[in-house]
């Protein structure tokens, strides 16, 4: 019998044991929620949490017209747990055999291989929650996987870079690869580079993602658009037509460049042989690189249309002054010139020496310029210093100061030999020839455009005045008897324009003062005279078939035709300068 003292027993040590619980449960709430709050939920988020990568696009490169040079593009990677897709039962192989086989037969690697994929995991480890399925999947593969019903299948994507024309402007836009980056790609990364974000999202204990649970952390932006001054159809044309000449000829290399004479603005940069940016590996890393813009070389005779213009600046000669070429001549202090080929003494005007591309003829007009006057000139033309283009690894050619000159230096600086200069730094000097005497520096990339549409990075070009409009039209007039008159005039000729040209043809250095048996030759030239709208510029690399200047004309006169053509240019109201070669 249970008396009243019991009772009163019973309850007071059931209030005692409920009074403990709840002392032990608070001081379990409050190491839980004060004590070690934060640790276990650290504990908790690196659990049930996970990160994504929301990934900022890397800008686009453009042509002129809008044309895409460089896009980003994405790739995915599939992976699964093999824990997860055999699950439990005597079911879960078949399951896990089915499903193989239908991301097998959507990867086309069959369900066989992917089955082995699972087993291979399971077996290192039974509880294994990884292992790699495909990569490199383009997006209709990943969506095609995406729409399974395997809460076990997730994937990865990775940015990549894509080259819709090829090798279209290759060597320009340079190349995105793991080991770095090249070209445009390189030196305009500030304005392509997009910036990363992230979401974070709650997974079940299967490591799915809770619907409903993602939050973005930080906001991805993409990069801006690089606008380019290259015309693409016209890049195509010349990087066709100068493969084709680079073949017939024999030659190791070739260059062609256009450029507009009033702005300074590159249409088209050509390179052969030429990179393939989606494919780096299948190019000689040797021309990985724009070799227009990083390697200078001695240019030659069409360096003499400079010592020409500088000579009428200065009013110490004129298209009609005279002079006795003769094959070989000795200054009497050193320097022993001769020029291409044996003649007879020629009497030749400087119009003539122009034609003719005589050494002895130019180096006896030169001397009558100060070497520092000459020095100063070269200066203003572009030559010696690089041409602040936006392309790495840019070289600014060797013009040594005038203190360094020997005799025979000072004399084969004035028919392009003892210095040296990339192309794009001889397209400048021209350009400067063909805007009146006024040099502006060259462009190729019209600034980044952002994503409102704005235009920033705009290049910032300060014309310099090299010489008088009317020296430079009377240099213009004296390079006419080249397509007038010249050895090569059937070759240069274009009904309806006059065009000014001068032809080159640099043999090798050696680099230890001599020259080997190879020759660099090109032809430059503006057109039309009367009112010049385009400079053009090709170069051939030791052709073999033809080893003069004659091996390049073909092709310029191809490209112009085809520029004056493109661009619409109306044809010359005027007659040539017709100036005497000879007296």
């Amino acid at each position: 019998m249970v008396t009243k003292k019991m009772l009163r027993r019973r309850t007071a040590l059931t209030v005692a044991a409920v009074a403990a619980t709840v002392c032990i449960l608070g001081v379990k709430l409050v190491d839980i929620q004060v004590v070690n709050a934060d640790a276990l939920q650290r504990k908790s988020i690196n659990t049930k949490e996970a990160s994504t990568t929301l990934y900022g696009n890397r800008g686009d490169i453009v042509a002129a017209d809008g044309t895409v040079l460089a896009t980003t593009v994405y790739t995915y990677s599939a992976q699964a747990s093999p824990r997860d897709a055999v699950g439990k039962g005597a079911s879960g192989r078949a399951k896990m055999v089915e499903a193989a086989k239908k991301i097998g037969a959507i990867t086309g690697q069959g369900g066989d291989a992917v089955l082995k994929l699972f087993d291979d995991a399971l077996k290192a480890d039974p509880e294994s929650q990884y292992v790699l399925i495909k990569s490199g999947m383009d997006v209709s593969m990943f969506d095609k996987l995406d729409k399974l019903p395997y809460g076990w299948l997730t994937f990865d994507k990775t940015q990549s870079r894509s080259y819709p024309n090829g090798a279209v402007a290759g060597n320009l836009l340079g190349y995105v690869s793991q080991a770095g980056n090249g070209g445009l790609e390189q030196s305009e990364n500030s304005c392509l580079a997009g910036q990363n974000g992230e979401e974070t999202y709650q997974r079940g204990a299967d490591g799915v993602a809770i619907p409903g649970s993602t939050v973005v952390q930080k906001k991805a932006k993409d990069g801006g658009t690089v606008k380019l001054t290259v015309d693409s159809d016209m890049q195509w044309f010349a990087e066709q037509t100068l493969a084709q000449q680079v073949a017939a000829t024999g030659s190791k290399f070739g260059f062609v460049t256009v450029a507009e004479a009033k702005t300074g603005k590159i249409k088209a940069i050509a390179q052969w042989p030429s990179l393939d940016p989606n494919n780096i590996d299948a190019t000689d890393p040797s021309y990985w690189r724009l070799q227009s813009l990083t390697d200078p070389r001695e240019p030659g005779s069409t360096f003499k249309a400079l010592t020409a213009a500088m000579l009428v600046d200065q009013g110490k000669a004129g298209p009609e002054t005279q002079v006795l070429a003769p094959y070989s001549w000795q200054s009497g202090n050193g320097a022993d010139l001769h020029d291409s080929g044996y003649h007879d003494p020629l009497q030749l005007t400087l119009t003539g020496v122009l034609m003719m591309s005589s050494n002895t003829g130019m180096s006896q007009l030169g001397k009558r310029l100060t070497d520092q006057t000459r020095y100063d000139y070269m200066k203003k033309f572009g030559i010696g210093d690089d041409t602040g283009l936006p392309y790495p690894g840019e070289s600014s050619g060797q013009l040594n100061p005038v203190k360094d000159w020997d005799d025979q230096t000072k004399y084969a600086t004035m028919f392009g030999q003892g210095v040296s200069a990339t192309q794009l730094q001889m397209v400048g000097a021209y350009q400067a020839l063909a805007n009146g005497g006024t040099r502006i520096p060259l462009t190729m990339v019209e600034g980044c455009e952002q994503a409102d549409g704005t235009l920033t990075d705009v290049p910032k070009t300060t014309p310099v005045k090299v010489v008088s409009p009317q020296a430079a039209a009377t240099t213009l007039g004296m390079m006419e008897s080249v397509t007038t008159k010249g050895e090569l005039a059937k070759q240069l000729q274009i009904p309806g324009y006059r065009v000014a040209a001068k032809t080159g043809t640099a043999q090798q250095a050696d680099g230890h003062g001599g020259y080997l048996p190879s020759y660099y030759v090109s032809v430059m030239g503006v057109a039309p005279v009367d009112d010049p709208q385009y400079v053009v510029s090709v170069n051939l690399g030791f052709p073999t078939t033809i080893t003069s200047s004659a091996a390049a004309a073909p092709l310029f006169h191809t490209i112009m035709s085809q520029v004056l053509k493109t661009y619409r240019v109306k044809p010359s109201t005027s007659s040539p300068a017709d100036y005497p070669p000879y007296y």
